[in-house]
């Protein structure tokens, strides 16, 4: 008996000045590296105006939503912005249960979030409608 793959995509673009990772399927304990993998790299190459689009994922896990903490922790420490485009009820569900619907900037729609991370910057360094 073979071992079950899981249904796993990653893919990438650019928009008007945002870096979107496209994900699709499983976001859990066997695919997080390489989800891992494919937002530092994106962040280690300096950019910090970064969307994921979650709209294909099906299930995430806490492994998942770790990388996702992560990966905002760091491009926060890069004054920069990312959001997530999330229409799946199940995977928003998480995020509500965990109360990461908080913490995330979170879209039912590509556009806004792309819009979202590309707000200009304050004075002070603070994104505009931040607290």
């Amino acid at each position: 008996m073979s071992p079950v793959v899981p249904h796993f995509e990653l893919a990438e673009e650019s928009s008007d000045g945002a870096h979107i990772i496209r994900v699709r399927g499983e976001i859990h304990v066997s695919t997080a590296p390489e989800f891992t993998q494919r937002l530092s790299a994106a962040l280690d190459s300096g950019k910090t105006a970064v969307v994921l689009d979650m709209s294909g994922v099906e299930f995430i896990d806490s492994t998942g939503l770790s990388v996702l903490l992560n990966g905002l922790r760091l491009v926060t420490q890069m004054n920069g912005r990312m959001a997530i485009v999330c229409t799946n009820p199940t995977v928003l569900r998480l995020f509500q249960i965990t109360s990461l619907d908080d913490t995330f900037d979170i879209f039912d729609d590509r556009a806004k979030a792309v819009a979202h991370v590309l707000q200009d910057f304050d004075a002070g360094g603070n994104s505009a409608g931040a607290p």
